[in-house]
């Protein structure tokens, strides 16, 4: 089989050529017919997570080279080992990446996403992944059927879905007229906008420093949108918002994009930090009590929630973000243009 896949770090990919795996025991073995590709994977292109002032996270260590990224699976089932089941050949599904090592005490409670055995087995960042013509999947309980949603999309529910899904979810209980606020408009966070509307009933306010996809943002529902470099946006968002927004979702994760959050959120608030774009956190620690704020991190989901978000979208109750496809060969190029933030949406590669 045919795979894009990472030599050198921070190189570009090449195409390598190996046998086409043979599943066994429970594992079953998926022909892709789609592959989403995150900002993550830039990341684990790079070898390393940016800490701010010059400071770095290795995670180059975990993985034998040539190794395939690509953890927004989408595919056919075309073989089973013997003692699979629960799908049959022919079944068209997306598949789950967040797989852990299943003994630890995060894994049994149902949260592999957060599995403390070194990250576990995910596809695409432990195991390898999907920019490829096949790829195992261990167990059919990580395999779901995406129905009458187009292919490519649902590859992409995997993790920008699931990322966005699970990240609206620790917004608790918003009052009727409270704002919630969305900073971070690219592939995830235009997810996180027709999320916001499935749960909540209403669309949230959004920021982003991209006049492009500020317009997207408003064109997909957003009632107000912000530039946060322009110096009148924060206060027409406490204008907007009545004071300020009961809860920030920062889809980036920067330094500056929390700022902006920090400084929307109201006493009382909650921020959700999602992105790992990079930098360091840095505020008076009495201001977090005194205004009783609320900062969670959110790492994707599980996979309760991955079928909990399935059955909304199925429904039809979650509009679509744009989707451009992009043969397999195209890999390196797109981690290049979501290096530079040339992608509005999310792009999936085909064999």
């Amino acid at each position: 089989m045919l795979s894009q896949s990472i030599i050198e770090y921070a190189q570009p990919l090449q195409q390598t050529t190996t046998q086409t795996p043979v599943p066994s025991g429970t594992e079953i073995l998926l022909k892709i017919s789609h592959c989403g590709v995150c900002h993550s994977d830039v990341h684990l292109h790079d070898g390393y997570f940016d800490f701010g002032g010059g400071k770095k996270l290795d995670i180059r260590d975990g993985r034998e080279l040539p190794f395939t990224l690509g953890h927004e699976i989408g595919g056919e089932v075309v073989a089973m080992g013997e003692q699979a089941n629960g799908v049959s050949v022919g079944d068209k599904v997306v598949a789950y990446p967040w797989i852990g090592c299943g003994e630890c005490s995060s894994c049994k409670n149902g949260d592999e996403n957060l599995c403390n055995k070194n990250g576990g087995k995910v596809l695409g960042v432990n195991a390898q992944g999907g920019f490829a013509d096949y790829v195992i999947v261990p167990h059919s309980k990580y395999l779901l059927e995406y129905n009458n949603i187009p292919a490519g999309l649902a590859a992409t529910y995997m993790c920008s879905g699931l990322t966005a899904y699970s990240a609206l979810k620790k917004v608790d209980h918003p009052a009727p007229e409270d704002k919630i606020l969305i900073v971070g408009l690219g592939g995830v966070g235009m997810m996180g906008l027709q999320f916001a509307y499935a749960l909540f009933g209403r669309y949230p306010l959004a920021a982003d420093v991209n006049e492009e996809t500020l317009l997207a943002a408003t064109k997909a529902g957003s009632p107000h949108v912000y530039n946060p470099k322009d110096q009148d946006s924060l206060r027409q968002l406490k204008s907007d918002s009545g004071g300020g927004v009961v809860a920030a979702v920062d889809f980036v994760g920067s330094e500056s994009s929390f700022k902006f959050a920090n400084a929307a959120v109201r006493k009382g608030g909650t921020i959700v930090i999602v992105g790992m774009f990079g930098g360091a956190l840095s505020m008076p620690l009495p201001l977090i009590p005194m205004r009783a704020l609320t900062i969670k991190g959110s790492f994707v989901g599980n996979l309760r929630e991955a079928k909990e978000m399935m059955a909304l979208v199925r429904d039809g109750k979650v509009n679509s973000i744009p989707v451009e496809e992009r043969p397999m060969n195209e890999a390196g190029n797109t981690l290049d243009d979501l290096r530079s933030g040339a992608i509005v949406g999310r792009v999936v590669l085909r064999p």
